[in-house]
């Protein structure tokens, strides 16, 4: 089985050995990948963008997410287009669907099981004791197949334009790179799985493993 280094063709992961999460939440660390001096690098980030000029640390759990179509306008977002891009490694993320009054979780991936490479914009963040890294996923429109589910998705990079992506050093045109935030174009599977990951103290397979929605739905 290929590694992620292996696979990503990365020259540093700066934090050591990484344990798999199988319920990644807003404030907590995961593995990013940037690019420096034309070396890919993986540095663990809290998720949950801090503005380098913010006074504290408080903006974090409101910018896990940033609109596509919208960040050349954001004030925390348009200089990092520029000069901070990083993918986001996972391989599956959660979306909840609303029914009625409650919300079903659903896992999606892609159905070979690959990584999936969200891309997203980092930052540093220096409190008085210590620098922080965090970042913000990119998000937009859904593709066809999981449009039902929910009316956003992250913007997830075909392997051909992650060079692009990452590097940041060259003047290539933005219009050109932001055209890469687009639908993803290949097949995702997806299947409802149980309110068990709805708390994020519960971390183990069982957050992912497909639940049968009909019996779900009629237990309430």
């Amino acid at each position: 089985m290929i590694s992620i280094i292996e696979e990503l063709a990365i020259n540093e992961w700066i934090e050591g050995d990484h344990e798999p999460s199988f319920n990644i939440a807003p404030t907590q660390n995961s593995p990013v990948l940037i690019n420096k001096r034309g070396s890919r690098i993986v540095r663990m980030m809290k998720w949950g963008l801090i503005p380098h000029w913010s006074k504290d640390s408080s903006r974090a759990s409101r910018m896990i997410n940033a609109r596509s179509e919208t960040l050349l306008q954001k004030i925390s977002y348009k200089d990092l287009v520029h000069s901070k891009r990083c993918i986001i490694i996972t391989d599956g993320y959660f979306e909840w669907k609303k029914h009625g009054k409650r919300k079903i979780p659903y896992y999606m991936h892609h159905p070979e099981k690959t990584l999936l490479l969200m891309a997203g914009l980092w930052t540093s963040w220096r409190s008085s004791s210590t620098i922080i890294s965090t970042y913000t996923v990119i998000t937009t429109t859904p593709n066809k197949n999981i449009a039902h589910i929910h009316d956003r998705m992250p913007a997830i990079l075909n392997k051909n334009d992650v060079d692009t992506w990452l590097n940041c050093d060259t003047k290539d045109n933005i219009r050109i790179v932001l055209n890469y935030l687009r639908p993803f174009s290949g097949p995702l599977s997806y299947h409802p799985v149980s309110n068990f990951v709805n708390s994020t103290k519960n971390n183990n397979l069982n957050c992912i493993q497909p639940l049968d929605e009909s019996n779900e739905l009629s237990l309430f």
